[in-house]
């Protein structure tokens, strides 16, 4: 990934805690017949290992060798920035639109789990990480026995042990404060989906007060 050093994530704790906030992951590998793509979410363990679990049907677990490459991203807040936010088109014109973003790549080795107690810590762990907004929160026990046993055997675990850790920041360093801050005033009154998230990012990374 293309990163000029002002747009390298802010701190690894940075990268843990978007990979917390946003966990659906964009799952890549290659197989045999090419590239293979799935989306999951995955969880990560305080250990720097990505838990997740795939649908038994899905032929990619069976095409998985003892210890499969891949690349796992996580996509945080991304938006539209209109070159009319900043305070220099008035004054030179010399400006475009762009795209702010924030992601993260994952490299690591795969591993296939059939193993009915750890599928079934990592499903309580993934739940409980996702349900902490909620309330009161979901979790396993909320559902009969049998049927929380019947669809765990419809899945198999999967573990990624984490071999590099990047991320890309693109929030509007590159641009002088008082652009920054027109950026800042146009997410503030967006009603874009992630408006609001990449507002706090950008405020956050470029030290603006207001």
């Amino acid at each position: 990934m293309y990163t000029p050093k002002h747009f390298s994530a802010p701190s690894e704790a940075a990268l843990h805690e978007l990979i917390r906030a946003y966990p659906f992951a964009t799952l890549i590998m290659t197989t045999g017949s090419g590239l293979e793509v799935n989306h999951l979410p995955l969880y990560l363990e305080d250990q720097g290992v990505l838990s997740g679990h795939l649908a038994r049907a899905n032929p990619l677990w069976q095409a998985v060798p003892v210890e499969q490459p891949v690349m796992a991203i996580f996509h945080g807040p991304h938006t539209y920035v209109t070159s009319s936010w900043y305070a220099t088109k008035a004054q030179t014109g010399r400006v475009v639109p762009t795209w702010n973003y924030v992601v993260a790549h994952v490299r690591g080795t795969l591993r296939v789990i059939e193993d009915a107690h750890w599928l079934r810590a990592h499903l309580a762990a993934l739940t409980a990480q996702q349900e902490a907004a909620f309330e009161p929160p979901w979790q396993l026990e909320d559902s009969p026995a049998d049927f929380i046993n019947q669809l765990m055997q419809a899945v198999v675990g999967i573990e990624i042990e984490v071999t590099q850790l990047t991320g890309k920041w693109k929030v509007s360093q590159n641009q002088p404060l008082e652009n920054q801050l027109g950026v800042l005033q146009g997410l503030g009154a967006s009603e874009a989906a992630h408006g609001q998230a990449m507002a706090e990012i950008v405020r956050a990374v470029n030290h603006l007060s207001t």
